[in-house]
């Protein structure tokens, strides 16, 4: 159980405490309600970009790095669909100086034409190298659009094109600035050996006078029910050909994702799960093969994928996966395979609860989906999945007029 304190600032700050006595460290983790999803469809890769920007110099800080890390503290940073989050861990004598650079850069960036020149090309430079010119990079950039017809989960956090990070203008890049990284927009989340009492007049003092910002109503476009499947098969200069196959699932907050999460460990998580048994030892039909889903706050993707062994042909792998989804409607899944797989994840939240800042992140994430308390609800939410609940949603959502398949061909 992570115990916490909640306070939210006039200007409409969240802010969210953990005491936590056994480290010296501190970790500060600012979540931005921001990400892909947010995008002008005509300008996207915003919220990455701003991944970037954000540590290229802030209205009185020309140097986000220098000072944190002379106080020996560490800080990176995220972009997905749904948000933008930064972090740092450093001594708690020292939470201050983190404190002070957040804070600068929510104010106002230095905004200057070299550092948006300069952040600009990494990002084209990391779309080419990760996207266009690395195996198998475009797959997201083909499967997204084919699978999403409204949302704007249909582009990657990358973007749809490079052009449009291209030719971001200074003007652009202001607006999305000034609409998105504001106090009001953003949750900030401390853990560390401290408490309310003491953080809140630090937080107060440099996030206090930084103006709110628009109330912003974080609505989407909502996909239609799937009901047609749809392909796509492209060539490409690969080692190996690859399917992937995503279908349709419910959002975050919905009892079935937990139920989808733990089917993909059932079908792929360590050497005992279905696909490992029986398509790569069994019928060695795919060298690798994987379930998985992607977090999604929105309705998103129950997505599976394999690299096939050199012998084996696209319609025997698309066969085979039909065959493990039809035996899950037809039979479900043992008690056994359930259990292990909430085993495993009740372990990994148990393990992840140890650090500082999985803690100061998990909140603050959790806290921009619904509610912090998110945090210590979820194990029951895995535990309370039946395997009638499996088998229900193999029913409901793994059926073809919900599939979206990608046949990813090596060129011969």
């Amino acid at each position: 159980m992570i115990h916490f304190e909640e306070k939210k600032l006039p200007n409409g700050l969240h802010l969210i405490v953990h005491h936590d006595a056994a480290t010296p460290m501190v970790a500060v983790n600012l979540t931005y309600k921001v990400g892909a999803r947010d995008e002008n469809p005509e300008r996207t890769g915003f919220a990455h970009l701003f991944e970037h920007l954000m540590f290229g110099g802030s209205a009185n800080i020309p140097s986000y790095d220098a000072p944190l890390q002379s106080v020996g503290g560490e800080n990176n940073a995220f972009t997905s669909n749904d948000i933008t989050n930064y972090y740092v861990t450093l001594p708690k004598d020292a939470l201050e100086t983190a404190l002070w650079l957040e804070s600068d850069r929510m104010l106002e960036l230095a905004f200057s034409e070299k550092s948006l020149e300069v952040q600009r090309n990494v990002v084209i430079e990391e779309f080419n190298q990760r996207y266009l010119n690395q195996p198998y990079g475009d797959v997201y950039l083909l499967l997204r659009p084919l699978a999403y017809l409204k949302h704007p989960y249909r582009w990657p956090t990358i973007g749809k094109s490079i052009e449009h990070i291209r030719e971001a203008t200074m003007e652009e890049v202001k607006d999305f600035f000034y609409r998105f990284y504001r106090p009001n927009n953003a949750v900030l989340s401390i853990a560390g050996d401290l408490n309310m009492n003491e953080v809140l007049p630090l937080v107060e003092k440099w996030f206090g006078d930084i103006p709110a910002g628009e109330e912003l109503k974080h609505e989407y476009p909502q996909e239609e029910q799937q009901l047609q499947s749809r392909e796509l098969t492209v060539e490409r200069e690969v080692p190996l050909d690859t399917i992937y196959k995503v279908f349709h699932m419910p959002d975050r907050l919905s009892p079935d994702y937990y139920a989808f999460d733990l089917l993909s460990d059932i079908l792929s998580r360590g050497d005992a799960a279905r696909f490992n048994r029986r398509l790569i030892k069994g019928k060695k039909l795919f060298t690798d093969v994987q379930a998985y889903i992607g977090g999604d706050f929105d309705p998103g993707l129950f997505s599976m994928s394999g690299f096939l062994n050199p012998n084996t042909s696209m319609e025997q792998a698309n066969k085979a996966l039909w065959e493990e989804i039809e035996e899950i409607k037809k039979d479900g899944v043992t008690e056994d395979e359930l259990q292990m797989a909430k085993n495993k994840v009740i372990t990994t939240h148990s393990f992840a609860q140890t650090s500082v800042l999985n803690k100061a992140m998990g909140l603050g994430i959790a806290a921009v989906i619904d509610n912090a308390n998110l945090v210590n609800e979820e194990v029951d939410f895995y535990k309370a999945v039946t395997t009638e609940d499996i088998q229900r949603i193999a029913k409901e959502f793994l059926k073809e007029s919900n599939s979206t398949t990608l046949y990813y061909k090596a060129k011969k």
